[in-house]
């Protein structure tokens, strides 16, 4: 202490580039969308025109909810802030004793939809950081309550013992075994029969897993290595057992629980909590509470990591650079978690379903960053404990970074593990806080978002975090169904926030900035969105079918407002994309899957929120498939769209597709080819009809030239093609 350095801060932030430049290009654009308004307004249809007249009205009120959210999105690029941990001054300044206990949660929740050889690859993946391992616990949390997951957990405890010394040694990457084996380059002499060594360890490793699976049962040589075994007979199921709690690595024993090396192991526990009919479980929201009374029971780390059971840890720095943020002497102690973007490892070349989204994780986010709100996403998030137990921020509060943990606690493993089942019994969070003010808040699909909200309405500050080296790595849906069943639940539950007493404007006035507020606003109206959509991609066609004008004449100077902003807003939206890493290609993906997603799943989001608001629907929670065929995982990386069912939304998306095609052949044929010169009235309305055609061109490949199991259904095709015809025929 005393030196130069240790003064220095722990992190740095910046701001974003051309913010300047761009808050006038941000103006010339709302100056435009008014003046649209203002077109709405004073070429209201003449009395005669009532078929128009209502067209108009409804074009009238989709622009204003266009430019009213376009106003919300502007939150995000006004106040971009970028931050940079410096993990060497970290090092420099703090002893390894001095470093904070870190706890890592895991969950999963189904053995046949999260495969137990993808969750322990996880897990691993979380054993293995360059972090001291005295002060690292590992936790699972088996929502299935599966004996293969925790047989799985067994074989990943003993195969630890070479894959983390493994992993030191040879200074490896990828600390994901199954991705590191993947990719893997042997170029050094000395790693070659290591290498076979600890590959064979693991594909045997895994075979076993995968033949206890298949056989539908745990052998019995098996069950009795193991006293944890005895937790699991024939009266239990996924929805009716016990809490199981065992701890399978102790961290504290110095003797059983070291490496092949004799070094220190992470602790590693198993978790179910209990589940009875007739309990409210709460979901994913309900595991980790449990979790985090189980957690502090054993190890009580203060800062805790949350993962999902299919997103491993892709950097081993990864909590040394995420402390230097909660350990800056200057801010640290205001911070109450870092979030970090959701990358993929299974993203196409083009990202066919804009899942990478680099517009939203390089941008947006950090837009809301620089409101010191960053938004707790789910997953890949550090937590300071006492933030998540319920304990307000106030300005006198200094950080206790030397939080009181277990180290000292004489009691054994099976006392530890009896008191913790009680920890984690259904009951019992009766007649507590737990789930309103302590822990994450139950009532909602995104508990992570509201969460986040209720954290930051408590005083604490947040930070988002997007290193250089993706931190984290996941498993993006590979099929469209999946992806828009995922992306409708998310809608979902986000709209059902802003319709609830958690609504950013209502709940946090006062208490967290205004672009924070609409930071928020700009992902819980993604649901309200598709009906501004959807009107623009039925009405708009089905009038230029019957010649019916909607925008000014081409020559007029209404016109101009109107396509400055279209052009405008997309000449920047793709520059934007560039500038974040995107290509042209991904960027024209994630317009179509824009497009895909408000008329399908983000509108049966909306109408399953008002449903549930008149109180006839409950809140249900939808775990996306993580299995994939042979020939579908072909198809994803030939690029080529999945559809295969006849999920309802296909049927949408056929039937708008459908739309747009016989409104553009019809009116070519009807009005622009008989006479060119009506052309200039419906210019605006044959741009839009063709860039629908456009953009879905696999959606007509996938309906009449497709052979293969990927394409929609034959039924689906039919009734697109007469829902369409019928729009076409009803319209007077």
């Amino acid at each position: 202490m005393g030196r130069d350095h240790d003064h220095e801060p722990l992190f740095v932030s910046k701001e974003g580039k051309v913010r300047v430049a761009y808050r006038v290009f941000s103006a010339t654009i709302m100056v435009g969308i008014c003046l649209i308004w203002l077109y709405r307004i004073v070429q209201f249809p003449r009395d005669g025109e009532e078929g128009r007249s209502w067209a108009w009205i409804g074009m009238f009120i989709a622009e204003l909810w266009f430019g009213f959210y376009w106003i919300i999105t502007q939150s995000v690029r006004w106040n971009v802030l970028y931050s940079f941990p410096f993990k060497d001054r970290l090092s420099q300044r703090y002893d390894q004793d001095k470093l904070p206990d870190v706890d890592i949660f895991v969950c999963t929740a189904d053995p046949v939809i999260e495969p137990p050889t993808m969750v322990i690859n996880t897990i691993l993946s979380a054993m293995s950081y360059n972090y001291p391992p005295e002060k690292l616990s590992v936790y699972l949390s088996d929502d299935g309550g599966s004996e293969f997951t925790f047989y799985a957990l067994l074989e990943a405890s003993n195969f630890s013992k070479y894959w983390i010394p493994f992993c030191k040694k040879f200074n490896v990457e990828q600390r994901n075994p199954e991705a590191y084996f993947a990719h893997v380059i042997n170029d050094n002499a000395d790693l070659s029969q290591e290498l076979f060594d600890i590959k064979k360890k693991y594909e045997d490793m895994k075979n076993r897993i995968k033949l206890a699976v298949t056989q539908g049962r745990i052998s019995k040589e098996i069950r009795d290595e193991h006293k944890g075994f005895s937790e699991w007979n024939d009266e239990v199921t996924k929805q009716n057992h016990q809490s199981i709690v065992q701890i399978i690595i102790d961290g504290k024993d110095n003797i059983n629980a070291v490496n092949k090396e004799g070094c220190q192991l992470p602790t590693l526990v198993y978790m179910a909590r209990e589940k009875r009919p007739g309990w409210p479980h709460n979901f994913k929201a309900g595991a980790i509470n449990a979790l985090i009374r189980v957690s502090s029971e054993i190890s009580n780390g203060s800062i805790i990591l949350k993962l999902d059971c299919d997103m491993y840890s892709n950097n081993a720095d990864a909590i040394r650079e995420a402390l230097c943020f909660f350990m800056d002497e200057k801010r640290g102690h205001e911070f109450a978690f870092v979030q970090h973007p959701h990358w993929f490892y299974n993203i196409t070349k083009n990202d066919l379903y804009s899942y990478y989204n680099h517009v939203i994780h390089k941008l947006e986010l950090a837009g809301i960053s620089g409101y010191d709100a960053a938004l707790y996403s789910g997953t890949g998030c550090f937590h300071r404990r006492e933030s998540l137990s319920g304990k307000k921020y106030s300005k006198d509060y200094s950080g206790d970074r030397d939080i009181e943990t277990k180290k000292n606690d004489q009691r054994s493993v099976h006392e530890l593990e009896e008191a913790s089942k009680l920890l984690a019994h259904c009951s019992y969070e009766k007649n507590t806080q737990w789930g309103k003010e302590m822990g994450l808040v139950y009532g909602c699909a995104v508990e992570d978002f509201l969460t986040s909200l209720t954290i930051q309405c408590r005083g604490w500050k947040s930070i988002y975090y997007n290193p250089e080296r993706n931190a984290f790595l996941g498993v993006a849906p590979i099929t469209l169904d999946i992806a828009l069943v995922q992306q409708k639940r998310w809608a979902e539950g986000l709209f059902q926030i802003f319709f609830s007493k958690y609504c950013p404007f209502i709940y946090g006035h006062g208490k967290i900035r205004l672009g924070a507020q609409m930071g928020y606003c700009v992902f819980l109206l993604w649901a309200p969105m598709s009906l501004p959509t959807l009107y623009y991609v039925i009405v708009p066609p089905l009038c230029l079918l019957h010649g019916i004008s909607l925008f000014p004449k081409a020559s007029s100077l209404w016109f101009i407002p109107f396509a400055y902003v279209f052009i405008a807003k997309n000449v920047y939206s793709l520059f934007e994309a560039l500038s974040c890493g995107s290509t042209p290609k991904i960027w024209w993906n994630s317009q179509r899957m824009l497009i895909i997603k408000r008329t399908t799943a983000f509108f049966f989001a909306f109408i399953n929120v008002i449903i549930k608001q008149l109180g006839l629907s409950e809140t249900t929670f939808a775990i996306t498939s993580k299995i994939v065929t042979e020939d579908v995982s072909k198809r994803y990386e030939q690029e080529i769209m999945e559809f295969g069912s006849s999920s309802v939304m296909f049927t949408i998306l056929g039937t708008l597709a459908m739309l747009n095609l016989f409104c553009l052949v019809g009116a070519t044929l009807k009005m622009v080819l008989p006479d060119f010169g009506a052309l200039e009235n419906l210019i605006s309305q044959v741009f839009l009809c063709g860039m629908m055609v456009l953009i879905n061109l696999p959606v007509y490949e996938a309906m009449f030239f497709r052979k293969d199991n990927g394409c929609l259904p034959f039924s689906i095709m039919l009734k697109s093609i007469v829902l369409a015809s019928l729009a076409c025929l009803m319209m007077p």
